[in-house]
């Protein structure tokens, strides 16, 4: 049995991942925070510890002291103040006479130094690959595609906030990247979360794990839309010299966000996504994945997740 600490654990993909830890496991498993949420971890049945991400040495003690010997860190990356914070905590793991194995906040596709030219928040995953390689600790990186829960909101149960790419299900509408032939993997996050809980009790783990809930392209994915909701959308196709200016369609879901998600941020991350859609970057191989490894382990298909979300 492992004692298990999952940094970021509770909101989003963190709190899915303790969820997963807590009813699939016979691990301990805790949570690190900024701050203490009493009311959470009640509910939840899982403490939460507080931690510093600015001081390294407290860090440490908190591992070392809870017998932490596997760190699973789902902070979202979106920050300098965020990237610093996983990197400490990697340094952290590593002095800790505790703590052997760590994943880092990776969670999408394999990211390389073109995708952070493009995208500079991507270059906060590419360190904590780099200090990883160097820790001596044991690690793996999880890429699972896109998260499907996105396009089941709000009746899906998922703790992720809408994010409206290419299909609006809401809006009866679509901006599809490029041609739309192009697969892309697709996870629910309470897959995902199940996967990286049967990892924690593997022996040698791999540098990358994959995970492929489902694997379709985004016309297939309109197609099963328009099946499931009987209706046909309104479709455009946005073309890769479009999506190179950093714009896409607007969708109709799309003007509610702008108060908090301004529409020119906003169509500059679409676009990026889109364009890596379209490339193929989101196409992971299924030559060796966690699927195959923990055959067991059944995932969600778009269409379930959009027949529970939409279904009339």
């Amino acid at each position: 049995m492992a004692i298990v600490a999952v940094s970021g654990g509770s909101g989003k993909l963190g709190r899915a991942v303790v969820e997963a830890l807590r009813d699939n496991t016979n691990h301990s498993v805790i949570i690190l925070g900024r701050s203490a949420n009493d009311e959470l971890s009640k509910e939840i049945a899982v403490p939460i510890v507080t931690v510093d991400y600015s001081n390294v040495e407290s860090l440490v003690t908190v591992l070392e002291a809870n017998k932490i010997g596997t760190v699973i860190s789902t902070i979202a990356i979106t920050t300098d103040d965020a990237n610093a914070s996983q990197l400490n905590l990697i340094e952290a793991a590593t002095r800790s006479s505790a703590t052997m194995r760590f994943i880092p906040s990776e969670f999408g596709i394999i990211y390389t130094e073109a995708h952070a030219q493009v995208l500079p928040l991507v270059k906060g995953k590419l360190d904590a690959t780099k200090k990883l390689r160097s820790s001596g600790l044991e690690f793996t990186m999880v890429s699972n595609g896109f998260f499907m829960d996105y396009y089941g909101l709000p009746k899906v149960k998922s703790y992720q906030q809408p994010f409206v790419l290419a299909v609006d299900m809401a809006g009866d509408a679509a901006a599809i990247p490029g041609s739309g032939n192009t697969p892309v993997v697709f996870t629910h996050t309470f897959d995902v979360a199940k996967f990286v809980a049967a990892l924690v009790g593997q022996e040698g783990w791999a540098e990358r794990s994959i995970i492929i809930g489902d694997k379709k392209t985004w016309n297939e994915v309109v197609a099963i839309a328009e099946d499931v909701k009987g209706i046909k959308f309104n479709v455009t196709h946005d073309s890769e010299e479009t999506l190179k200016t950093f714009q896409v369609t607007e969708l109709p879901s799309h003007p509610p966000v702008y108060p908090f998600f301004p529409k020119e941020q906003l169509q500059y991350i679409l676009a990026t996504f889109g364009t890596w859609t379209a490339a193929g970057d989101f196409n992971l191989s299924e030559q060796d994945t966690l699927n195959n490894r923990f055959p067991e382990i059944k995932t969600v298909s778009i269409n379930e997740v959009l027949q529970q979300g939409w279904k009339a």
